[in-house]
């Protein structure tokens, strides 16, 4: 069994003469929590649909699940769940009576997967009430349970916490790891509120005005955003030799033009630059830095923007 569940190559979407998506290409391996970062309009929800099948590409390749012709890319959709918006619900059906009508128009087998499904999506209370007159984090509970309906080993959510409390948003992120740790469950999500994309995701892939600007591991992005003291020095050599000698330490990292950054004795700035000072080198800046997902992101999209 392959460990890949999905490669795109070049994946591109256009409308007249918008390019919403452009030469997308993502790999996501079994058991990845995949976190889609983007700003409103940069092409997550474009390439969610087009991975679903909700929408087909101009150009470009889908390989899921190893399929890739049409016939078998349907095939292994059915081993897909999908939450894009929310989903089209009878206003005046209560919540079990939406998913036993989708249960059956999908031909799922047995009425248990309604019951789990509820469950799962915290909307067992519900009761008799109507979908009308449901709350927005309702609405959004009632169409991951849609999602979660026929136990997908491949799960796509495009701003799924939308309209949650913090509360809700906390449950949603337990629910979505319990998935991911008992179930094998293989994630897709994308979100504005990168924080919480930040406790969820075990790698990312960052998206802007429709380009793919980069892919990172979640521990390959917690490296670079650690905190650190980056200092610019005369001699990064003999800087390094200080460190490891006179400090101890060898967690520095030597960037280009004389600069080190060094992440441990955080708290003790005034020991370090002292104990460069006395051995000659001489340390013309000193800061403290750190950045979290948000940070990382407008650094990355500022960079494209004017680099």
């Amino acid at each position: 069994m392959s460990d890949t569940v999905l490669i795109t190559r070049a994946l591109t979407r256009r409308y007249g003469a918008v390019e919403a998506l452009s030469q997308a290409s993502i790999t996501i391996e079994r058991g990845q929590i995949y976190g889609l970062v983007g700003r409103n309009g940069a092409g997550k929800t474009t390439l969610i649909r087009l991975i679903s099948g909700q929408s087909l590409p101009t150009s470009g390749e889908i390989r899921l699940f190893g399929a890739t012709s049409a016939h078998e890319l349907n095939r292994m959709r059915a081993r897909t769940g999908a939450m894009v918006e929310i989903p089209s619900f009878y206003p005046y059906l209560t919540a079990r009576q939406n998913l036993e009508y989708y249960r059956i128009q999908r031909g799922i087998p047995g009425k248990g997967c309604v019951d789990e499904a509820l469950e799962l999506a915290g909307l067992t209370d519900t009761g008799k009430k109507k979908f009308k007159h449901f709350s927005l984090g309702m609405k959004q509970r009632l169409g991951l349970a849609l999602a979660l309906m026929n136990q997908p080993e491949f799960l796509l959510l495009d701003e799924p916490i939308n309209g949650l409390d913090p509360e809700g948003i906390v449950e949603f992120r337990e629910l979505l790891l319990q998935l991911n740790r008992e179930r094998q469950t293989t994630i897709l999500i994308s979100s504005h509120i990168l924080s919480e994309l930040s406790n969820l995701a075990t790698c990312y892939g960052f998206i802007e005005q429709g380009h793919l600007i980069e892919e990172i591991s979640g521990t390959a992005l917690q490296e670079k955003c650690r905190e650190c003291l980056e200092l610019s020095v005369d001699d990064a050599s003999q800087a390094a030799l200080t460190l490891e000698q006179a400090l101890g330490t060898r967690d520095y990292e030597i960037l280009p033009h004389n600069k080190v950054r060094v992440y441990t004795l955080l708290d003790q700035p005034q020991k370090v630059n002292s104990a460069l000072m006395n051995a000659g080198v001489s340390v013309y800046s000193f800061e403290r830095k750190g950045s979290n997902l948000e940070d990382y992101f407008l650094k990355l999209i500022g960079g494209r923007h004017h680099g």
